[in-house]
């Protein structure tokens, strides 16, 4: 008896275990999710660029071919040091690329008189 359900319902159990196996497979689509660091830029030059959030993180992202610079200026070149950004990078990357990195207006650091 179970082997006739098993012929009867063979290509509906395949099916089934492909849909269970296949987010097992490939793990690296599953978190290719964007993730986003904010802070003042610390460092540039043509190739790399230095974050630093204030918080005792700083990180470096690398300018690939894809990437796309948003807001306040939109090209890598006008980018400068004390400048606020939010990078988009993706966090299986090593190293890290910024994918999208996002101008913001100037900020106030914290403890200065206004």
């Amino acid at each position: 008896m179970l082997r006739k359900a098993l012929r009867k319902y063979r290509g509906l159990l395949l099916v089934a275990l492909v849909l269970v196996a296949a987010p097992l497979m490939a793990p690296g689509a599953a978190f290719a999710q964007y993730r986003e660091f904010a802070g003042k830029i610390d460092k540039i030059n043509k190739k790399k660029l230095i974050v630093d959030n204030r918080m005792g993180d700083k990180l470096t992202f690398n300018k690939t071919g894809e990437t796309e610079v948003t807001g306040e200026k939109e090209e890598w070149e006008k980018l400068k040091k004390g400048d606020w950004v939010s990078v988009s990078l993706k966090m299986m990357d090593k190293p890290r690329k910024a994918y999208i990195v996002s101008v913001q207006p100037p900020r106030d650091e914290a403890g200065e008189d206004q």
